[in-house]
């Protein structure tokens, strides 16, 4: 007899097999427009916005900055143009009008040709490509600087009791102002102006006339004069002269024998 070998099948049912597939990847986050927008604008530094240029952005990028910050620079007059000189920013043209090129009128701008200069952005529109230009003002600063610094400068050497010169510069009803010099003025009060009394400036001064006066006081940069202390302690010293050159009275001799001298026996 043959033997039946059986063997084990296990039978399998096809709706249970299941092919492996690949894990499912989340989908990304859709991106925001608001944040597309905002690299978008970042972009324009590097690559321009289809109108400028990258060099253009960057270049009105630091004009806009030299504006808000005043900050001084240097350019070279490239070119004269009708009521002003051109003159280059950063690449861009910039206009700076005749009346800002100095602090003094400008007759010929020609002169400017190739002509370095300070100035400060007052105006720039990267739209309409309107870049203004000053130097006026830099100069006008530079010369106040310049004044006060002298100006201190000579009051320090201004000191009390000491005499000076000036030219009354205006009357008020308190008092008068003197023109010292290197933009010092000094003031005579109403009370320092005579030894006599007197309701106003006026009665005794001028504009315009030249006056000397002691200096009574100086302080925090203003200066106090006395005309009249000038006039006091010259009137002691010609009062002093006076008695000095008054000729001595010869003493009167009154022994006895002064008095018998006269008389005739």
């Amino acid at each position: 007899m043959e033997e039946k070998t059986t063997e084990n099948v296990v039978e399998t049912n096809p709706e249970e097999i299941s092919e492996s597939a690949p894990e499912k990847v989340p989908e990304a986050a859709p991106e925001k427009m608001e944040n597309l927008g905002q690299a978008l604008e970042e972009s324009y530094a590097y690559m321009g916005n289809g109108e400028y240029d990258t060099d253009t952005l960057i270049a009105w990028e630091k004009i806009y900055k030299y504006k808000e910050s005043g900050e001084i620079l240097p350019v070279t007059v490239s070119g004269i143009v009708n009521k002003g000189v051109i003159a280059l920013v950063e690449g861009v043209r910039g206009f700076v009008p005749v009346s800002r090129l100095d602090i003094h009128h400008v007759e010929d701008t020609n002169d400017w040709l190739g002509r370095d200069i300070r100035v400060r952005v007052i105006d720039a529109d990267m739209e309409s490509g309107k870049l203004v230009l000053s130097a006026r003002e830099i100069l006008r600063e530079e010369t106040a600087a310049a004044r006060k610094a002298q100006r201190e400068v000579a009051i320090a050497q201004i000191s009390v009791d000491s005499v000076v010169e000036g030219t009354v510069e205006s009357l008020q009803s308190y008092g008068a102002f003197i023109d010292l010099g290197d933009g010092v003025t000094g003031l005579v009060h109403i009370s320092q102006i005579s030894e006599n009394h007197i309701k106003s400036p006026k009665e005794v001064l001028e504009v315009g006339q030249k006056i000397r006066a002691k200096v009574i006081k100086n302080e925090d940069g203003k200066i106090g004069l006395s005309i009249k202390a000038l006039q006091e302690e010259n009137r002691v010293k010609e009062e002093a002269e006076i008695v000095k050159n008054i000729p001595k009275v010869e003493s009167v001799g009154t022994s006895l024998g002064d008095l018998l001298k006269g008389l005739k026996l």
